[in-house]
C-alpha cells in the first residue's frame, strides 16, 4: 500500500471577502504526479503557500508526515559572489559533488559550466542550476508553482524529462497543457472551493468531466419528463373523488423526484481581437539591425528579415539570447544600436511585455484603467472585452492593488485588445493565465488578421499561432524554414536539418527530416487513437460484465432489453477490437519506417 506523504482535511480559507476553500480535502501518496488546475484566482497558489506554512488555513488540518521530504523552489535565494555552479549545488543540497554533477548533467550542465560563477550564467541557465539543486536533494514530495514561466523551450523539455524520471510525489501548478499531459499521472482540480482528485492525466480528466456532465443532463431530462407526467396526472384528477387517493400518491412521488444540481463549469473565455482592415504590404523591414543596451556590446547583430502584414512570427531560442531585447527595440523601448528597422505605413503597434502586469498603477480600479487606456471605447464594448477576460462588473470595481497576478495579466491583455492595433508584440502573454484564457487567446490570435510577433514557450499556444519562426541563437536571428512542431521535434531529438540546396524550399518540397517528423507525428496520433479505443473497450466490457452478473444473480428473469443490449455489446466489442489491431499494424509499420529513416 502506498504511503501517504501529505493530507489536507476540511480546509477552509478566505481571502478578503472571497471564500477560496470550503471543506477541501485530499490525500497525496508516494509516486503520484498530480497536476493542480483551476481558474485564475481560485486559490491554487494560496493552497501551496498553506502547505509550505507561509499562510494558515482558517480551519481544517494540513498533515506533512515525518517521513515526507518536502522540496520546492525558494522565491528568493542568496548567491555569494564568485560561487561556482558546483559549489552552489553542494551547498544547497548537502550532497557530494559527483551526485550534484550527475543531476546537473540532466539539464545539460557539464564540464566548464559547472566551474562557472553562478551569477555569470544567463537567467535560463541559472534556473537549470536551481532545478538541479532542488532535485538532487531527493525530495519525496515536490511542489512546483508555474515552473515553466519564463523558461525557454529547451529547459522546459529538459525539466519535463527530469520530472518524468522523478520517482517521488509531485504537486504541479501549470497553465501549460502539454507539460501537464506529459508529466502528470493524476489531475487535482480546485473548483467551486472544493478539491477533486482524478486518477488520470489532464486530457482524460476533461473527457471524464464531459461524460459526467452529459450523464447528469440526461438524468435531469428524464426526471423533468417524469415530473411533468406526474404533475399532469395530479392536476387532472386531484378534484375527482375516485382518483383523489392516486393523485395524492402521485403528488408524494413528485415531491421525491429531484434533479441533480449541475455545478456549472467555470466560464468559458471567448475572445475577439478587433483589427483595422489589412492590405497586402510589408509590415516590418529590418536591415543589419543590432540590438542591446547602450552600455554594453550588442546582444543581437546583423538582424535582417522582412515580415508581411498578417504574418504571425514566433521568436524562439534559449533565455538570455535576446528575444525580449529584440521585442523591446521593435516597440521603441530601447534605442537601435546599429542598422535600422521600419514599420509599414500607418501601422498601430501594441506591446505586451513580461513586466507590464507589475507596472500597472496601484491606484484606481480595473474598470477605470480600461477606460483610461481606451477613452473612445463605448461602455458596452469595454464591458464585453472585460467579460472576455473573465472580469465581471464587480471585478472592474476592484482596486488594481488587490488583483492577482493572473488578473493583472488579463487586464493588460484586455486593454491591448481594446485598441484596434495592426501589430501585436507579445512577450510571454500566457504566463499566469488559466487554460480557458490561454486557449481562447491562442484561437483569437490565430484568427487575428493583423501582424503578430510573439515570444512564448507554451507549445500548445505557439503551435496554434505561429505561421513563421525566427530563431535567436549565438547572437544571430535566422528565419527557421519548417513549422513549429518540427522545431520542437528537433530540440527533443537533437537532430539537425541539413539542406542539400535551397531549391527544395522554393519548390515546397521539404527534406527527409520533414518526412521523419511527419511519420513520428502520425505514429503518435495513431497511438492516441488506440488509447481511446482501449478506453472504449474497457467501458463496454464493464457494461457487459454488469449484464452477465445480473443474469447470474437472476437466472429466472427474462429481460429482452438486456438480451438485446448484450448482443449489441458483443458486436461493438468485436468491431473495436478489430479496429485496435488495425491501428497496431499501422503503428508497427510507422515504427519500422522511422527505424529505417534513422539508419539511413
Amino acid at each position: 500500500m502506498a504511503t501517504t506523504v501529505l493530507q489536507l482535511q476540511s480546509l477552509t480559507k478566505t481571502f478578503g471577502t472571497r471564500l477560496l476553500l470550503d471543506g477541501a480535502t485530499v490525500s497525496i501518496t508516494e509516486g503520484q504526479k498530480i497536476g493542480l488546475i483551476g481558474a485564475n484566482g481560485s486559490g491554487k497558489t494560496t493552497l501551496l503557500r498553506m502547505i509550505l506554512g507561509q499562510e494558515r488555513p482558517d480551519s481544517g488540518a494540513i498533515t506533512i508526515y515525518p517521513h515526507t521530504r518536502l522540496g520546492y523552489l525558494e522565491q528568493q535565494e542568496t548567491f555569494p559572489p564568485g560561487e561556482s555552479v558546483i559549489d552552489y549545488l553542494v551547498r544547497v543540497s548537502g550532497r557530494e559533488s559527483w551526485e550534484c554533477a550527475k543531476m546537473a548533467s540532466v539539464f545539460e550542465l557539464k564540464n566548464d559550466k559547472l566551474e562557472m560563477p553562478f551569477l555569470a550564467l544567463s537567467g535560463g541557465y541559472q534556473m537549470r542550476v536551481r532545478l538541479s539543486g532542488l532535485l538532487v536533494k531527493d525530495p519525496n514530495l515536490l511542489l512546483l508553482d508555474e515552473p515553466t514561466n519564463y523558461l525557454d523551450l529547451q529547459t522546459i523539455l529538459l525539466l519535463e524529462e527530469a520530472l518524468r524520471q522523478y520517482r517521488g510525489a509531485l504537486l504541479l501548478v501549470s497553465h501549460d497543457r502539454e507539460f501537464l499531459k506529459n508529466v502528470c499521472t493524476h489531475t487535482l482540480e480546485l473548483e467551486h472551493r472544493k478539491l477533486s482528485l482524478y486518477p488520470g492525466d489532464i486530457e482524460s480528466y476533461f473527457e471524464h468531466k464531459a461524460v459526467k456532465l452529459e450523464e447528469v443532463r440526461r438524468h435531469n431530462k428524464k426526471i423533468q419528463a417524469q415530473q411533468r407526467h406526474l404533475k399532469d396526472f395530479v392536476d387532472r384528477f386531484r378534484a375527482k373523488a375516485s382518483k383523489a387517493t392516486q393523485a395524492q400518491s402521485k403528488l408524494k412521488q413528485l415531491e421525491k423526484l429531484k434533479t441533480i444540481e449541475i455545478a456549472h463549469s467555470l466560464r468559458t473565455v471567448r475572445i475577439h481581437i478587433p483589427c483595422n482592415e489589412q492590405r497586402n504590404a510589408v509590415a516590418l523591414d529590418c536591415r543589419d539591425l543590432s540590438v542591446g543596451y547602450a552600455e554594453g556590446k550588442p546582444i543581437l547583430e546583423h538582424v535582417e528579415f522582412e515580415l508581411n502584414r498578417g504574418e504571425h512570427l514566433a521568436v524562439l531560442g534559449e533565455n538570455g539570447q535576446g528575444k525580449s531585447t529584440l521585442l523591446k527595440t521593435l516597440a521603441g523601448e530601447l534605442p537601435v544600436l546599429d542598422g535600422r528597422f521600419k514599420w509599414g505605413h500607418n501601422l498601430r503597434v501594441a506591446y505586451y511585455a513580461q513586466h507590464v502586469p507589475q507596472m500597472l498603477p496601484q491606484e484606481g480600479t480595473a474598470g477605470a484603467y480600461l477606460s483610461f487606456i481606451a477613452p473612445s471605447a463605448l461602455p458596452e464594448d469595454l464591458l464585453r472585452m472585460a467579460s472576455n477576460f473573465l472580469f465581471t462588473q464587480d471585478d472592474l470595481d476592484k482596486p488594481i492593488s488587490v488583483l492577482s497576478g493572473g488578473e493583472k495579466a488579463r487586464l493588460c491583455l484586455a486593454s491591448i485588445c481594446l485598441g484596434r492595433y495592426d501589430v501585436l508584440l507579445l512577450d510571454e502573454p500566457t504566463n499566469h493565465l488559466d487554460f480557458d484564457t490561454v486557449e481562447a487567446l491562442g484561437e483569437a490570435l490565430s484568427e487575428f488578421p493583423g501582424t503578430v510577433i510573439f515570444v512564448s514557450h507554451s507549445r500548445t499556444f505557439a503551435s496554434q499561432i505561429a505561421t513563421n519562426i525566427l530563431e535567436i541563437k549565438d547572437g544571430r536571428a535566422v528565419r527557421y524554414p519548417y513549422p513549429y512542431d518540427i522545431y520542437v521535434y528537433e530540440l527533443k531529438t537533437h537532430e539537425k536539418v541539413e539542406l542539400d540546396d535551397d531549391a527544395a524550399l522554393v519548390e515546397g518540397v521539404l527534406p527527409d527530416f520533414r518526412t521523419k517528423a511527419e511519420v513520428y507525428q502520425e505514429q503518435q496520433k495513431q497511438k492516441r487513437a488506440q488509447e481511446r479505443l482501449e478506453q472504449e473497450v474497457d467501458k463496454l466490457t464493464k457494461e457487459k460484465n454488469r449484464i452477465l452478473k445480473f443474469y447470474v444473480e437472476n437466472p429466472s428473469i427474462i429481460d429482452i432489453e438486456k438480451a438485446k443490449r448484450l448482443k449489441d455489446l458483443d458486436a461493438e466489442l468485436i468491431s473495436r477490437e478489430a479496429a485496435w489491431f488495425e491501428l497496431q499494424d499501422k503503428i508497427d509499420s510507422l515504427g519500422q519506417e522511422l527505424k529505417t529513416a534513422k539508419e539511413e
